[in-house]
């Protein structure tokens, strides 16, 4: 039998906003046996990652390493060198300031296989999120980058200062913190204006994202009043200036607001990228998946049995999906709801209908049961025959509403909703570090499952809790979450995902405002 041969990837994973993670660096998460990642790579990217894939945190953080890079160096060989397939994950670029270079040659002595995979680079990512562009025609064509945080064995700098002091017209110093005391005293002494702009970006890319501007002689002490602290970008040179005029990213509205969606993944992602475009940060946690029917029996015989049928009603997108689905499954398509009338519940769910070919009879305006059955008052239905294709579990009011008025409702099962079982571990150090604004839900059973996925944590995860907003799609919703011990933030004005985007983005703006001297 053939050895296996292993093979390392050196991947950046640049600075921290998910968006900027690259394709490639996904498809070598995606396949990875073995990951070994940095403090600086966002941990939300350990997700694509295969089940069952070993993860290694190999970060360091103020100072305190979990792995030394000799310690990184030995498990990256001895991991490949049993021919396992390796990712090493590095914040940024790992050929900038990340030791890349030092991995790859630890690689290339071992006779092992690698491929480095360029990352963007804090260096270039971070300025740009705070507004200042590198270069600029009516300031400067030229800038260099340089570490601020050298080897400390070394018996003297490396930086050559009274070069790059005046050399480059903008300096971008990374890991810098530390050391911008003496980094300002070095510039100054070798030329460098006193009073060049100068800003300190702190945590870029990321909800946590802070900026302070400042003349060079004094950015050390602003930096530290403001509190600053690293990881941060350090930019000397006049197109800091400009800032003022193009800063974007901390002007959007959910700018700094961390918030938890607990929506199914599957129909998670249209909410997700809503709040993410406002500049929330998004906490993936789904409680819930949506699963086939235990049984389709129940389904088959009415779709056998559709001619019987003069009203159909679907209360969600996930029923249309399902049904269609398994319409498809029979051999048959939307001719085979001929002559019968179609109801949906939201707007959302008439457009599911219409993609598949059918232009709904009734939609109710609100997103609920109630506003179906008041509807319905408008409709003769005494003794005819409607198809209630629907989730297990779910509410009554409208098969029992709708038999009240004479008809006769026939409930079938399209699909289920179940707990899901995801890694609480990330929202909970959050929540337990107040990193948490807000929580989500978008129906009685995401809070449920949330509520019970702390069950561990006891009245512990209610002071957690005391400290987050929480906001829900509907009255029902948010009465589950008054009733399991949660402090309803916000209700939306109408119950749909995109009327609750509106209602956050109006909440965080309001007590924002209130917050204000």
């Amino acid at each position: 039998m053939t050895k296996k041969e292993g093979k390392v990837y050196l991947v950046g994973a640049g600075p921290g906003d998910p968006g900027l993670l690259t394709l490639r660096a996904k498809e070598c998460i995606e396949k990875a046996e073995v990951i070994v990642y940095d403090n600086l790579a966002n941990r939300a990217f350990l997700k694509y990652a295969p089940k069952g894939a070993e993860l290694i945190y190999a970060g360091k953080q103020g100072g305190r390493h979990a792995m030394t890079q000799d310690e990184i160096n030995m498990v990256i060989v001895d991991r490949a060198g049993k021919g396992g397939l390796v990712v090493r994950l590095k914040g940024g670029d790992p050929f900038i300031f990340g030791r890349g270079g030092e991995e790859a040659q630890e690689l290339a002595l071992a006779g092992i296989e690698f491929e480095i995979v360029p990352g963007v680079t804090s260096a270039i990512a971070v300025p740009a999120y705070a507004g200042i562009p590198l270069t600029h025609r009516d300031f400067t064509p030229t800038v260099a980058f340089i570490t601020g945080h050298e080897d400390p064995l070394k018996e003297q700098s490396g930086i050559a200062w009274d070069r790059i002091s005046t050399g480059a017209g903008t300096l971008v110093f990374l890991m810098g913190m530390g050391n911008i005391a003496g980094i300002a005293e070095n510039l100054i002494r070798n030329g460098r204006p006193a009073d060049t702009p100068v800003a300190v970006i702190q945590k870029g890319t990321v909800a946590e994202q802070k900026t302070v501007v400042g003349p060079l002689k004094d950015i050390a002490n602003i930096a530290r009043e403001k509190g600053l602290k690293p990881p941060a970008i350090i930019v000397v040179g006049e197109v800091v200036g400009l800032r003022r005029q193009l800063a974007w990213f901390d002007k959007r509205p959910l700018f700094g607001k961390r918030i938890v969606v607990t929506r199914a993944r599957e129909q998670a992602s249209t909410f997700l990228a809503a709040l993410s475009e406002l500049g929330a940060d998004c906490i993936e946690f789904p409680t819930i998946e949506v699963v086939p029917p235990s049984s389709f029996n129940g389904l088959d015989g009415a779709i056998a049995d559709l001619e019987r049928y003069q009203w159909v009603i679907f209360t969600s997108v996930n029923g249309v999906k399902f049904f269609f689905e398994r319409l498809r499954f029979h051999g048959k398509d939307s001719r085979s709801l001929k002559g019968m009338r179609v109801a949906a519940i939201g707007a959302r769910t008439g457009d599911a209908i219409k993609d598949n070919g059918i232009i709904p009879d009734l939609v109710p305006e609100e997103f609920r049961a109630e506003s179906v059955v008041e509807a319905f008052h408008k409709e003769d239905v005494e003794g005819l025959r409607i198809l209630l294709p629907r989730a297990a579990q779910a509410r009554e009011l409208l098969p029992v509403e709708l038999e009240k008025m004479g008809a006769s409702v026939h409930v079938v099962e399209a699909y289920r909703t179940v707990k899901a079982h995801g890694d609480k571990s990330i929202v909970r150090e959050l929540m337990e570090e107040k990193q948490i604004h807000m929580v989500t839900f978008t129906s009685s059973s995401t809070v449920h499952n949330f509520v019970e996925a702390f069950d561990e944590e006891g009245e512990l995860f209610f002071r957690w809790m005391e400290n987050v907003s929480v906001a829900c799609i509907g009255p029902v919703t948010a009465e589950t979450a008054e009733k399991r011990g949660l402090k309803v933030s916000l209700v939306a004005g109408e119950y749909t995902v995109e009327s609750l985007t509106r209602s956050i983005v109006e909440y965080f703006e309001k007590r924002d405002s209130h917050a204000k001297p």
